[in-house]
């Protein structure tokens, strides 16, 4: 797409999830997404350079639970939890119990 720039109208998969502080390191987030089980809206990848854009969904396993998130914003840096936060909404189900 002409226009279309990285940071402004998509952002690489294991940038965001570093940016949204799914784990400390950018290289554990781009080997979490080469392992698989990674889904931006229902379509599996293996590739940390994934487009995302706002408005996608997340499906990933993480710490023994399915993740379930929803971009609601591109990362303009890696800044504290409550920024990091700010970048998705949850949508996955409460455990049972």
């Amino acid at each position: 797409m002409p226009g279309d720039t990285e940071d402004r109208d998509w952002q690489r998969l294991d940038k965001w999830l570093w940016c949204a502080r799914l784990a400390k390191t950018r290289a554990t987030c781009t080997t979490a997404v080469e392992r698989g089980g990674f889904r931006v809206n229902r379509q599996p990848t293996e590739k940390p350079h994934a487009k995302l854009r706002p408005g996608d969904v997340l499906t990933f396993p993480w710490q023994d639970q399915v993740r379930v998130w929803r971009v609601l914003a591109l990362a303009a840096r890696r800044g504290p939890p409550a920024e990091a936060q700010a970048l998705f909404e949850d949508l996955s189900a409460e455990p049972e119990g």
